[in-house]
């Protein structure tokens, strides 16, 4: 094996995928942000869902928002929930009633009209985020999703961000990217800097 070649290969397609989601995710990566500030802003909350490494992401966000992003930048808390961390309610619910409602069960439970339910799916077509739209749509909360070119969520998403690719792990790392600049841009909307 090339390690090399293979690692070169690899860095030349995750750039690939950042440049992808350069040229076509800008103007809905600052609409997530404007979508997120008006939220904060009129006493809403984040409520964030994602399965595996997209769960994984959801605590990273949400742990952002409620912590900081950077050391440097000193500010309040602001309220974000990752949907992914409830443990017993998970398995619980999942064991009772299945685990396509997990997360929609618990918008049902925490939302409001006025927050915002943010969907990391690398597919786009995860069952258990579409259903959690369905139910923040129709308590009247505005979603947002984070996918790759699958559009499974994008007819349930007020506003959609897809990264032009089907390689997960690159999906996964310009996702990453994307929450920390929504976190960045929310932070100087909301405190200045």
């Amino acid at each position: 094996m090339d390690k090399a070649g293979l690692i070169r290969e690899r860095f030349q397609e995750a750039i690939s995928a950042f440049n992808g989601a350069l040229e076509s995710c800008t103007p809905d990566i600052a609409e997530a942000s404007a979508a997120i500030v008006e939220s904060f802003k009129g006493g809403g909350k984040l409520l964030i869902c994602g399965n595996g490494g997209s769960a994984a992401d959801a605590q990273h966000m949400a742990a952002e928002f409620v912590s900081r992003l950077t050391k440097e930048f000193e500010r309040p808390a602001l309220p974000a929930i990752a949907l992914t961390t409830d443990t017993s309610f998970l398995t619980a619910y999942a064991n009772d009633c299945g685990y396509e409602g997990v997360f929609a069960r618990q918008i049902e439970g925490l939302g409001r009209k006025g927050d915002v339910c943010l969907g990391i799916s690398t597919s786009g077509s995860s069952k258990n985020v579409i259903r959690a739209f369905e139910t923040a749509r129709s308590l009247g909360l505005k979603t947002i999703s984070l996918t790759g070119q699958g559009d499974g969520l994008k007819l349930l998403s007020d506003i959609w961000i897809s990264v032009p690719s089907t390689n997960t792990q690159h999906i996964q790392e310009a996702h990453l990217c994307i929450e920390h600049i929504i976190c960045e841009m929310v932070e100087r909307e909301i405190f200045g800097g």
